[in-house]
């Protein structure tokens, strides 16, 4: 089990990170929130460490600096028994366990080969959000036939029939938030649209 003080070391350090990052990209707080949806406040407590990262923080973060959120926390090699569980192969993907509760939300990074078996939908209880770190997904969802790129993500009920695997000759690694019992993810950054024009300013 992971040492309360040890996972209190590492998030202590996401917000110097992600401060170091963003200076060196040379890109202002109202840059930031104008591409990510977060307000400048609590980017600014972000960085400053008064805010705890959370996932719906760290996802659009690292969609906007095209990183992966194991960048943006600086967390240890998967094989620190601390904090990862061990990657299991299930129907010849790698799934690496980022949640050790039984029951919930379950989280996981998913790395999918180039090469699977013919497209075969199936059909389980459940609720599956997806969201692509590197690659290109194919996913087969009822009668749709959808491709999603790096930062795109996905949310389906797991009744319906749905197959999933790389859309092309390269590996596809994704973040997978599956609720067996029909958990949604409850996402609280709100989106808003990028500003068009000449000039304006964030409030």
């Amino acid at each position: 089990m992971a040492n309360p003080a040890d996972m209190d070391e590492v998030l202590a350090a996401v917000g110097p990170r992600l401060r170091a990052i963003r200076r060196q990209r040379q890109v202002t707080l109202a840059g930031l929130a104008a591409q990510t949806g977060i307000s400048v406040s609590t980017l600014s407590r972000l960085e400053a460490g008064r805010r705890r990262p959370t996932l719906e923080l760290l996802l659009p973060l690292a969609r906007a600096y095209g990183v992966q959120i194991d960048e943006l926390i600086g967390a240890p090699p998967t094989g620190d028994p601390r904090i990862h569980l061990r990657p299991v192969q299930r129907n010849g993907m790698t799934l690496i366990p980022l949640t050790r509760r039984a029951g919930g939300l379950q989280a996981y990074k998913v790395i999918i080969p180039t090469r699977r078996d013919t497209p075969e939908q199936k059909v389980h209880d459940g609720y599956e959000w997806m969201y692509v770190l590197n690659g290109r997904l194919r996913l087969l969802l009822g009668n749709q036939d959808l491709v999603l790129t790096e930062g795109e993500a996905v949310e389906f009920d797991t009744r319906v029939p749905h197959w999933f695997g790389s859309a092309d000759a390269a590996p596809v690694e994704a973040l997978v938030l599956f609720g067996r019992q029909g958990e949604r993810a409850h996402l609280r950054a709100r989106s808003i649209p990028r500003p068009t024009g000449t000039s304006g300013t964030d409030a």
